[in-house]
């Protein structure tokens, strides 16, 4: 069992996927080469942003599992960012449609990431403060709380450009309260076992919450027992 992981980040998606892997399915091994992989191996390829992501990194990733001929799977991940989640994964398959890519047994498989990762880590309810005092926390938490709703539905406020902007600035506001950090090139505590089994538990509470975090976690799920084999 082999994959090939095309992220969208140069710097979060590359340190949290390998992270996760590991406490999810540590009989996988990284590789740095995409021509290294044997058995149980994965490779992971950030392609920097979007679209360079689709339109350039995606074909190049292709061309690369097609001449290794080991990958079982072809793992692209991005954020949604102000687009729906069936909006992206078209625009991948109408791209591949459209430039006739073919990936012969290899299986592609979209995890989309809504809106953004921290979208995903806005899902572990033990770094939210019950009753907060500082500003602008208390704004947010008043716009949406996220430990009751599903983060992935939560909106735009004011003062942002985008939704991923805000997702990620309520995120550090959870962490400072809690007298941590949280960066793009600093994850901290969002690669570690405890922080990952919090958001677990949301969605085995709330199954109808952080979709498509549930996507990656299901794909997790279907190809361990194939690990062993």
């Amino acid at each position: 069992m082999n994959l090939y992981f095309l992220v969208e980040g140069k710097r979060t998606e590359r340190k949290v996927y390998p992270a996760w892997l590991k406490h999810l399915l540590p009989e996988l091994e990284q590789v740095q080469n995409y021509d290294e992989v044997n058995k149980n191996n994965y490779y992971l390829f950030s392609g920097e942003g979007y679209p360079s992501i689709i339109y350039d990194h995606l074909p190049n990733a292709v061309a690369d599992i097609n001449a290794n001929g080991k990958y079982n799977y072809f793992v692209v991940c991005l954020d949604a960012e102000e687009n729906t989640v069936s909006c992206i994964e078209q625009e991948i398959y109408d791209f591949l449609t459209a430039e006739k890519i073919q990936m012969g047994s290899t299986q592609l498989v979209v995890i989309i990431q809504n809106r953004c990762l921290e979208t995903w880590f806005l899902g572990n309810r033990k770094i939210y403060s019950r009753q907060p005092q500082s500003q602008p926390l208390l704004d947010y938490t008043r716009y949406y709380d996220i430990s009751v709703n599903c983060p992935e539905l939560m909106g735009k406020y004011d003062k942002f450009n985008t939704h991923a902007q805000f997702h990620e600035a309520y995120l550090k506001e959870l962490f400072r309260a809690k007298n941590i950090s949280y960066s793009k090139k600093n994850p901290g505590d969002v690669l570690k076992l405890h922080y990952l089994e919090q958001l677990l538990t949301r969605i085995e509470n709330k199954n109808h919450h952080l979709p498509s975090f549930q996507h990656f976690i299901n794909f997790c799920n279907t190809i361990r027992p194939k690990l062993s084999i």
